[in-house]
């Protein structure tokens, strides 16, 4: 311990050791995947902030912390938006700086037991209410929360469908507190002990008594990945001639809604009837409407959007959904005026996209409701939320991320749509151009294979609808309200706790003393 503690002494060196345990969390997310991982992942850095001397240090070990998670993260966007991943890495990162402090206030070297109670529940509320400010999509949204990294465990999923992510999260947090406790405070250990029995009571009860998906029917779900198209000046039109030839061959297969990825056409519609025409009879052709995402230029408005429109066998049906939360730098620049050089050194956004003003639940034929969401935004849990309280049975994501095929972003993003649909209790559907497309069912169970980066296909999906409302889609974000009502309440705490130590370490008043009379008299005034 002193050969570590020595080696720490040097602030550049623990700089380094919190962006490498900082980092840590990363491996509990695909392409790794090693869900379990994130129950101890912020051990290390939890111990580090605990040992920090000062607590102006403790601010500079979460703030390196969040840097390296929030750069192991978004590793993949390195080849696109270079040095400025580092920057967009450090300026998120600095949202941890409180947290690092906050740990040391609550763990120090000899915390008491009701220390470290506040601790399993104060912690959680604060990494919770990070999260919250960084999904906001102009700080890039809620990509690799971490209770995303519970997408495939079974128990994690129907905590889902009661307090969304952000449960899971909370838990998963409290964990990592404890198991930190345990290994390094032994005269603790019973308060610990006794936060595990609690995040596993509360497992307990969430999956037992959490209400299930009630599975009413079955529909035939197609999606269409037509994979890789190189680049080039005709490359839209090879890509929508790989879709349609991957399209004809559902014909007979019975399919009631036929799904292609974000960007799959290329051109407004109006002003290339030639394609309108074509979806039409595709649609004929399967018996299937179409729902394909335009990435163009409108002819009715100024600007580009990002567009989800439904194609029947008549032509549009005149469903059409605009993209409203767009990804920072990708498709439009914050602040352009004083972030515009972004461009000089990597792939950002040449022109800002639009954004559409509402969500749109379509009527997609055979009595079917679908929600549209475009890329990233189905890693907003609220989106998909506003879809179902609207009626949608099934939510469907339309991405692209083959910029970043040779990537963890692929799999990392299809995990997302196993949580959206556990959430709410309604199916997903997640296509893409060139991987990975996957779908789920309502309690977040994967059908299926996912359709991977590799793969130029098409795929028909028997999925099962739902009815039902889950805790989640019923109360919102509720641990969110939670987790600031706890913050509240312990910085109240905490000032009428400082305010006493400040009382009791005032010197006492002394006794007052009598001024003097003196018996002969004063030079000021003789004979008195």
């Amino acid at each position: 311990m002193k050969t570590i503690s020595h080696w720490l002494a040097s602030p550049w060196r623990r700089s380094v050791a919190a962006a490498l345990a900082g980092a840590l969390p990363v491996l509990a997310f695909p392409e790794p995947s090693w869900w379990w991982f994130a129950y101890v992942a912020l051990v290390p850095w939890t111990a580090l902030l605990r040992s920090a001397p000062t607590g102006k240090r403790a601010l500079y070990d979460g703030w390196w912390g969040g840097f390296g998670f929030m750069l192991a993260m978004h590793h993949w966007l390195l080849p696109n938006l270079h040095v400025f991943t580092f920057v967009i890495a450090a300026l998120l990162g600095a949202l941890w700086a409180p947290w690092g402090w906050l740990v040391r206030r609550l763990l120090p070297a000899r915390p008491s037991p009701g220390r470290v109670a506040a601790a399993l529940v104060v912690l959680p509320s604060g990494w919770l209410l990070i999260e919250l400010v960084r999904s906001w999509q102009g700080l890039g949204g809620p990509w690799g929360v971490l209770g995303s990294s519970q997408w495939e465990v079974e128990p994690a999923l129907r905590l889902a469908s009661v307090g969304g992510v952000w449960l899971i999260g909370f838990l998963v947090v409290a964990v990592n507190v404890a198991v930190a406790v345990l290994v390094a405070v032994r005269r603790c250990r019973v308060a610990a002990m006794a936060g595990l029995v609690a995040t596993a009571v509360a497992a307990s009860a969430a999956w037992v008594w959490s209400p299930r998906p009630d599975v009413k029917d079955r529909v035939r779900i197609a999606v269409v990945q037509p994979g890789v198209i190189q680049g080039g000046t005709n490359a839209p039109d090879r890509r929508f001639d790989r879709e349609e030839q991957l399209t004809r061959e559902l014909a007979g297969q019975g399919a009631d809604l036929i799904v292609w990825g974000e960007s799959s056409v290329g051109y407004d519609l109006d002003d290339r009837p030639d394609f309108a025409r074509r979806l039409a009879a595709l649609s004929r052709e399967t018996g299937a409407n179409i729902l394909v995402n335009v990435d163009a230029r409108r002819s009715d408005r100024p600007g580009i959007y990002k567009s989800s429109i439904l194609v029947g066998p008549d032509g549009r049906t005149g469903a059409r959904y605009d993209k409203m939360r767009l990804v920072p730098f990708g498709e439009y620049i914050p602040a352009r005026s004083l972030l515009g050089w972004a461009t000089s050194v990597g792939e950002a956004a040449a022109e800002d996209r639009r954004r559409g003003t509402e969500q749109v639940v379509m009527n997609a034929g055979h009595g079917l409701r679908i929600g549209p969401m475009v890329c990233f935004e189905s890693a907003f849990s609220d989106m998909s939320r506003n879809l179902v309280d609207d009626g949608a049975q099934i939510l469907v994501a339309q991405s692209a991320t083959s910029t970043f095929q040779q990537s963890w972003a692929p799999e990392q993003h299809a995990s997302l749509a196993a949580l959206r649909a556990a959430e709410t209790g309604r199916p997903m559907v997640h296509a893409t151009l060139t991987g990975v497309s996957a779908v789920y069912g309502p309690s977040g169970q994967r059908i299926g294979s996912w359709l991977g980066t590799d793969a130029s296909t098409s795929a028909v999906f028997e999925v099962p609808l739902a009815d039902g409302v889950t805790p989640y889609v019923r109360f919102g974000e509720w641990p969110v309200y939670a987790a600031l009502l706890i913050m509240v309440a312990w910085c109240a705490t905490e000032g009428v706790r400082v305010q006493r130590l400040r009382l009791r370490r005032r010197p006492a008043p002394g006794p007052r003393e009598r001024p003097a009379h003196p018996s002969h008299g004063s030079p000021a005034r003789p004979g008195h």
